[in-house]
């Protein structure tokens, strides 16, 4: 089958350095960098020079916990039966206790900060003791039975709860991330068995309101003005309907406002496969695919779309192997890795 948007871009190296673990972009021209049992926060320009030195944060983490950088210095750790702060020294700022996580024994996701520092939200489970209100329960453990989720507004300097939803979910997995101006949040949250549910929600007066949402769709992040992000996953939950989509969504309206049937890009539809999709910047978005031409090996390919209608514009060319995961730093450039070779790109003049 011949793809969509298959016009070559060849892109503009930028750079190279050794990394290991994960490397994401945070606020201040920062990269927070994940290996196991610990998360470092470097300065971008100096890590990608490879002049890491010393990170100007660290922590280290227990393999139940999820870990983010404050703008401060400090960190916040989602834990299995607490939410704390720590200064930027390590000590702790205050602590949330909260019930213990239905599933795994562990935290299904990271809080998420706002930008200015001053918020935090979070997901927390609630146990429920009347098994007949229950949404979730465990038929060996009396008294560990659970009502649906609750998205926590939280003062980042005391642990205050400024607000409380109810949102319907039971999270094995979530994801959150505010809207660079702060004036929104989305959180996408894995609910065995019935996908992604993704909601937006703002803070107010009375602490915190949602807005509206999604179903089987998971947050990818922001585009200009007020809209979102999501993709869309062949889960085979519902053979009938199972597809690989990206969506933007009006955060205002509730509208879906663009969408893109990811098999468009795809060599064997019912075979390749779509993992993510990175904003670049305000007009580009990029999504990394495995394929699988007939008699070939599966291949990666990187595809650059018009961020506005989310149409290809072209299938981007590398002078070195990449893999599936792309790391937007939000001015345009991103990471992909290669073994622990960590490359830095750039787009040509593309419009």
């Amino acid at each position: 089958m011949k793809t969509t948007g298959d016009e070559r871009i060849d892109v503009v190296p930028l750079g190279a350095t050794t990394a290991r673990g994960t490397v994401e972009a945070v606020s201040g021209g920062r990269l927070l960098v994940r290996t196991p049992g610990l998360v470092e926060v470097h300065d971008r320009e100096d890590f990608l020079a490879g002049r890491a030195g010393s990170p100007s944060a660290a922590l280290r983490t227990h393999e139940q916990e999820r870990a983010v950088p404050t703008p401060d210095g400090g960190f916040v750790v989602a834990g299995r039966a607490s939410v704390r702060a720590l200064r930027c020294d390590g000590s702790p700022l205050w602590e949330l206790a909260h019930d213990p996580w239905h599933g795994a024994d562990r935290a299904p996701g990271a809080p998420a900060v706002s930008p200015d520092g001053r918020l935090v939200s979070v997901l927390v489970p609630k146990l429920e003791s009347d098994g007949k209100k229950a949404a979730l329960v465990y038929d060996l453990e009396p008294g560990r039975n659970y009502t649906l989720d609750d998205l926590l507004l939280l003062d980042a300097a005391t642990g205050e709860v400024l607000g409380r939803q109810q949102i319907r979910s039971l999270a094995s997995a979530a994801l959150q991330s505010w809207r660079p101006d702060g004036g929104a949040l989305v959180v996408s949250c894995w609910t065995a068995w019935q996908s992604w549910s993704t909601w937006w929600a703002e803070p107010c007066a009375g602490g915190l309101r949602v807005l509206g949402g999604t179903w089987m769709h998971a947050l990818t992040g922001f585009l200009p003005g007020s809209r979102v992000l999501t993709q869309r996953y062949a889960e085979h939950l519902f053979p009938a309907d199972d597809r690989d989509e990206l969506a933007a969504h009006d955060i205002g309206s509730g509208e879906q406002v663009a969408l893109l049937d990811l098999a468009e890009l795809a060599v064997e539809p019912e075979d390749d496969e779509f993992s993510s999709a990175e904003i670049l910047d305000e007009r580009h978005v990029l999504v990394p695919g495995r394929v699988h031409p007939a008699g070939g090996a599966p291949q990666t390919r990187h595809w650059l779309l018009d961020a506005a209608r989310l149409r290809p514009l072209g299938r981007l060319g590398y002078p070195v192997p990449v893999g599936a995961d792309v790391t937007p730093l939000g001015d345009g450039t991103w990471l992909t890795h290669d073994g622990d070779r960590l490359h830095h790109w750039a787009l040509p003049d593309v419009r």
